[in-house]
């Protein structure tokens, strides 16, 4: 994705801001429903704090993941669509949830025996196991920021740490410690019964191991803002809840989080709601307003399952970008947020030809037609111009029907079909043909299965080279998918569908395939005839 929230639209149509703001407080598309309800929050005038406040959240024991994207993505579109019809300042906050005691040694990091004798501390006070940073919640939040930055978010980094020990939260803190009994009312009943007899909001961090406690209060004091418990060596403790010497345990500090910093909207998963309600209960008790926000479904695997960071089963985001650009992954991610989605590569093609479809539409249609299109929120209203008119799709074909991973070789087809492509003049197309490429070796290629024709099928080709050799050299796609059409017709396929299977199956090695006048015309009339010839002979058309 690419930051161009400023002036959005301005760089592609002549429409006034004003115009602008109209359309977009009209628009259906729901980044604009999310939007308005922003706008409605603060009464379409700016805040006492002078800005609008959206936020992200990040528990980094662990590396940015696809949800991680998603959710920045998403809220970002939220931001961009409320930056299009109100010129209220706005901010976005990624917070991470660095303070958070380490409970479990990651399987996917080293030195781990280092790690492992500070578990239960915070993150920030763990040595780095990579030996990178000043701690191993600095290493991750440095990854974050890393992660963020290559997919041009505009954004500020917040830290848990700091936010807790600098006494930024210590006023809110002071006011959870004065409402204690109201808090307990709202979580005790949200915990088994074990549980309640343990519970407190408050964790305090002990002064001798540094480690984050999971204790009951033994006493509290609200006028003088301390809690009092057993360290872990049963010495009983008086210490402040400010300066660090404490933190909330999650759906508090969540609470308190949104209570503190007057956060406007956040979005979480559907996994989230009841959390989300409590806070919402939780901040309300404190005098204040919870966020607007969203709940968007999460993401399965291909067998349906929910995806695990634990179990491996999803798809990453380096997965993703080996096989597609980034605009395609922000365009997965715009698609129906509030269902949910299988999460596997075999999405991957038909998210990139989607993405190419909507470019293509954005210069044809009108400014408001504009900002229901999908890439006006991938983009900021400034998508880049449509190229070649190929798809992904016909890209893989290509591929396949050549057998190769050498890029001139597909160039060399693609120049002869678009006279002025190339890898200057179509930086797009330039990057989908690596990544075709690669998808076709990692993924088409090893499942690649070729047939013989049956005798039906035999006729049917055998006619089909007949036609094509009617055509002129440089026949359009139209009028070979016409001569494909009949070929079939004239050979007793009731259901064309049939006939193209045969085709993809006997000339492709694969179930499924592009439109074969589309593809054709790309490939070359008389390379696809040689193709058709070797199939009728007999060859092996796996060896390329």
């Amino acid at each position: 994705m690419s930051e161009t929230i400023a002036d959005p639209l301005h760089r592609r149509d002549d429409i006034s801001r004003e115009e602008l703001r109209a359309l977009a407080l009209n628009a259906k598309a729901w980044p604009f429903a999310e939007a308005r309800k922003v706008l409605e929050r603060i009464g379409h005038k700016t805040p006492e704090k002078g800005h609008v406040l959206f936020e992200t959240g990040y528990g980094p024991s662990g590396l940015p993941h696809i949800g991680t994207f998603g959710e920045v993505a998403r809220t970002t579109m939220v931001r961009r669509a409320f930056q299009a019809m109100s010129d209220v300042p706005t901010r976005l906050v990624c917070f991470s949830d660095d303070m958070d005691g380490l409970r479990k040694v990651p399987d996917n990091i080293p030195n781990q025996d280092a790690v492992r004798e500070h578990l239960g501390k915070p993150l920030t006070r763990i040595p780095d196991p990579f030996g990178t940073h000043e701690s191993f919640g600095h290493h991750n939040n440095a990854r974050l920021q890393g992660f963020l930055d290559f997919f041009g978010f505009d954004y500020e980094f917040v830290s848990a740490t700091d936010c807790y020990t600098s006494g930024r939260f210590d006023q809110a803190l002071l006011t959870v410690l004065r409402h204690y009994d109201e808090v307990m009312a709202v979580m005790l009943p949200t915990l088994g019964k074990e549980r309640q007899q343990t519970y407190s909001p408050f964790l305090p961090v002990s002064p001798k191991s540094g480690k984050v406690l999971q204790v009951p209060l033994l006493d509290r004091d609200p006028e003088a803002g301390t809690i009092t418990f057993a360290d872990e060596d049963g010495e009983r403790i008086t210490q402040p809840v400010t300066g660090g010497h404490a933190k909330l345990q999650w759906k508090p500090d969540w609470a308190m989080r949104w209570f503190a910093l007057d956060v406007d909207y956040e979005m979480s998963g559907k996994d989230l709601i009841d959390s989300a309600k409590i806070g919402g209960q939780l901040v309300k008790l404190w005098g204040g307003r919870p966020p607007e926000g969203f709940h968007y479904e999460l993401f399965l695997d291909d067998n349906g399952e929910k995806i695990s960071k634990s179990k491996g089963n999803g798809l990453s985001v380096d997965e993703w970008l080996t096989y597609a650009p980034s605009d395609s992954l922000g365009l997965y991610m715009f698609q129906k947020p509030g269902s949910a989605k299988k999460l596997y590569f075999d999405v991957i093609p038909k998210a990139v030809d989607e993405y190419l479809t909507f470019l293509r539409k954005f210069d044809a249609q009108s400014a408001q037609e504009r900002l229901e299109n999908p890439v006006w929120h991938v983009h900021g209203g400034n998508p880049p111009a449509s190229e070649s008119g190929l798809s992904f799709s016909i890209l893989l074909n290509l591929a396949s029907a050549t057998n190769t991973d050498d890029r001139t070789v597909l160039w060399g087809f693609i120049t002869r079909y678009v006279p002025d492509a190339g890898p200057q003049a179509t930086p797009i197309l330039d990057k989908l043909v690596d990544h075709a490429i690669r998808y076709y070796q990692d993924f088409v290629k090893p499942h690649k299965r070729y047939r013989a024709p049956t005798d039906a099928e035999r006729a049917a080709l055998e006619d089909l080279r007949q036609r094509l050799d009617a055509l002129p050299a440089d026949a359009e796609a139209e009028a070979i998918q016409t001569e494909v059409y009949e070929s079939g017709k004239a050979h007793g396929f009731e259901k064309l569908r049939d006939w193209f299977k045969a085709l993809y199956e006997i000339l492709l090695g694969q179930q499924q395939g592009p439109r074969m006048g589309s593809f054709i015309a790309l490939y070359g009339l008389g390379e696809f005839k040689t193709l058709l010839d070797r199939a009728l002979a007999g060859e092996d058309l796996s060896q390329g």
